[in-house]
């Protein structure tokens, strides 16, 4: 009788090591699969933000502009300004550019002198003569300058102001010296803003 007691006594025993180690399989399983769902989330939100910024970087202004034909002339400048990079950057900007019909209205030694390096300095302030801080479709262009009365002052990033209008339908720029150019093609997205192609290169004063 007490050998029989003895061997259930071992008997639960037993059982009760078993039912603790598969408590402890089942625990460590469950922490592996845990863990493995944890690696699998992880590993899909760092592919996600790289195709966000694959798409990013290959619709922003400066990538547009390098796809576009019309702008290869600005291309041109925006990197021998050292101003490429800025615009393959996050923010939100709105880009008057310039087609390459707009700059061949410049005069050829004017130009080359612009596109030295003696002539950076003033290279990066014309271009930026052509970039307001912020993303600004025709809608929103149109409203602020029924608003004003059809003379819009905008701030660019030189500092200096450009007045939009609109004549025709179409939105017109003046620049500080008085000259007039025409948006020509209208809202061109990027993933950091808007372009707007103009028909002539606008100058600060200077």
């Amino acid at each position: 009788m007490k050998l029989t007691k003895l061997f259930m006594s071992m008997a639960m025993v037993a059982l009760l090591f078993a039912a603790c180690d598969d408590t402890k399989k089942k625990e460590a399983e469950a922490k592996a699969e845990a863990e493995k769902m944890e690696m699998e989330a992880n590993a899909e939100a760092e592919k996600m933000e790289m195709e966000a910024k694959a798409t990013f970087d290959a619709n922003t202004i400066a990538a547009v502009a390098m796809g576009n034909d019309n702008f290869t002339t600005l291309v041109a400048a925006l990197k021998q300004a050292g101003l490429a990079e800025t615009f393959m950057q996050e923010g939100a900007y709105t880009v008057f550019a310039p087609t390459n019909d707009a700059f061949a209205k410049i005069p050829q030694g004017t130009l080359d002198t612009l596109m030295s390096e003696a002539g950076k300095a003033t290279l990066q302030n014309l271009l930026k003569y052509h970039v307001v801080s912020g993303e600004f479709k025709a809608e929103a262009v149109m409203k602020a300058i029924a608003d004003n009365k059809n003379a819009y002052n905008v701030t660019t990033l030189a500092g200096e102001n450009i007045t939009l209008s609109v004549n025709d339908g179409k939105v017109m720029i003046k620049d500080a010296n008085g000259n007039m150019s025409t948006v020509v093609i209208a809202d061109v997205d990027a993933s950091n803003g808007v372009i707007h192609a103009i028909d002539t290169v606008i100058m600060p004063k200077g």
